[in-house]
């Protein structure tokens, strides 16, 4: 019988569990795919005593996560930790270091530390898979590595970020504000206690970095994605976006050219005809645009034991057959080192909203802003006074550069007519 890949696992959460579930599960049909068995040999948490509804008797028990890296009885080590330095870096290096492929689903470390790792890997000779990164359970990784390898991607984007979909999407159907959707988010268990990673765009910020780096054959560089969250989004900005045939999405977008590579996430406006704008509640979905390909699109969902476990042992599979391949579809010596690109040469229309004082002359304040920064307005609509005694203005532009847009909204910083911050949202374009 041909020897069984044999696999140390790390974490014993709900990812981890679901991981020595599937195999227990599927273990007959995961063999016959692979060429051989899967068999979880050691596992390490921090927790012995916890009943997680599975036997861990008949596997090796490790304090020290690090020690996997070193398990004689492992070819293969799976990290579910967490966090992108601490012990998650730290067997991740041991990991490589003593010659045995890894697979990981953390997608922070793979955002700051990828390159180093990805670099130990083809150094030993080794895998380094981590499509349980970004989107759960959806190939994107593979599509963009494998399947849409012949291509040259012109974009990347999507919804990265499962709890912040849940969020406008409740906030669209029920017409309620942020703060109350979210507190809601938490009670269900959609959004963690501390939910700041994930509503801040921290998250997905973190997945972009990672597809960007695949789709454009760049090294990452998570450091220069612009982000901004969803906090500022409120119910009048989904309502004004559904009147003028639009919903509102957090998404993630990069391209590249031969002057930069452009990457951020940031509330958008997304026309009712496009996929993304049927994408509800807590799924993921990532659109890729090939030259020769056209669109992909890939959806499902992003997060959860049975999707991310069924994307870890995914990578599993590729191992033993000994399926490698450098972890960013070429070596790291030929990744270029694209600089951030100049986002104010970005051509597209906006959606700006504003909270204002319900005084005459702040319309006019506005539109002087527009036109001396050279912002052409498509249309303007005021709204009647809040409870607070504001009003809400929102304009849509015609197509522009975006340094128009930012300068107009330069010029009005620290206006008295301001009640808040403007909240701008580019309008995604085909």
């Amino acid at each position: 019988m041909t020897e069984p890949l044999r696999v140390a696992l790390a974490g014993l959460g709900t990812v981890g569990a679901g991981v020595v579930r599937l195999i227990d599960a599927n273990g007959e049909l995961i063999a016959r795919r692979a060429g051989r068995p899967i068999e979880v040999v050691a596992v390490s948490a921090r927790d012995r005593s916890k009943d997680r509804g599975i036997d861990l008797d008949r596997f090796d028990w490790v304090d020290d996560p690090a020690e996997l890296a070193r398990h004689p009885g492992a070819d293969a080590v799976v990290e579910l930790v967490g966090g992108a330095d601490g012990p998650a870096l730290a067997l991740a290096r041991a990991a490589l270091g003593a010659g045995k492929s890894f697979v990981t689903a953390n997608k922070a470390m793979v955002a700051h530390h990828g390159l180093e790792l990805a670099r130990a890997a083809e150094s030993g000779g080794v895998a380094l898979k981590y499509e349980a990164a970004v989107a759960g359970g959806i190939p994107v990784i593979k599509g963009l590595r494998e399947g849409a390898a012949a291509n040259v991607i012109d974009r990347v984007y999507g919804i990265l970020n499962g709890t912040c979909n849940f969020v406008l999407t409740k906030m669209e159907a029920e017409g309620r504000d942020f703060a109350e959707i979210l507190a809601e988010a938490q009670r269900l268990g959609y959004a963690e206690a501390d939910p700041s990673t994930d509503i801040d765009g921290v998250d997905a910020a973190h997945k972009l970095s990672i597809l960007a780096s695949l789709a454009f054959g760049a090294q990452p560089a998570f450091a220069d994605v612009v982000v901004t969250g969803i906090r500022n989004v409120i119910a009048a900005d989904i309502a004004e976006a559904a009147a003028l045939g639009y919903r509102v999405r957090l998404l993630g977008m990069a391209d590249a050219d031969g002057k930069g590579l452009f990457q951020r996430v940031q509330p958008m406006l997304v026309p009712l005809d496009h996929p993304l704008a049927h994408v509800l509640h807590s799924t993921n979905a990532v659109v890729a645009e090939g030259n020769f390909v056209g669109r992909l699109f890939f959806q499902g969902a992003g997060a959860g034991d049975g999707p991310t476990a069924s994307a870890v042992v995914a990578d599993l599979i590729d191992i033993a057959r000994g399926e490698f391949g450098p972890p960013y579809a070429m070596p790291v010596e030929a990744l270029a080192a694209l600089p951030p690109a100049d986002s104010g040469e970005r051509r597209g229309r906006d959606y700006l909203r504003f909270t204002v004082a319900d005084k005459v002359g702040v319309l006019a304040e506005i539109a002087a802003a527009m036109r001396d920064a050279g912002v052409s307005i498509e249309s303007l609509m005021q709204r009647g006074a809040m409870a607070d005694g504001s009003v809400l203005v929102a304009i849509v532009t015609h197509e522009g550069p975006e340094r128009c847009v930012a300068q107009a909204l330069e010029k009005l910083r620290g206006s008295p007519s301001l009640k808040s911050e403007p909240m701008w949202m580019p309008i995604l374009s085909d």
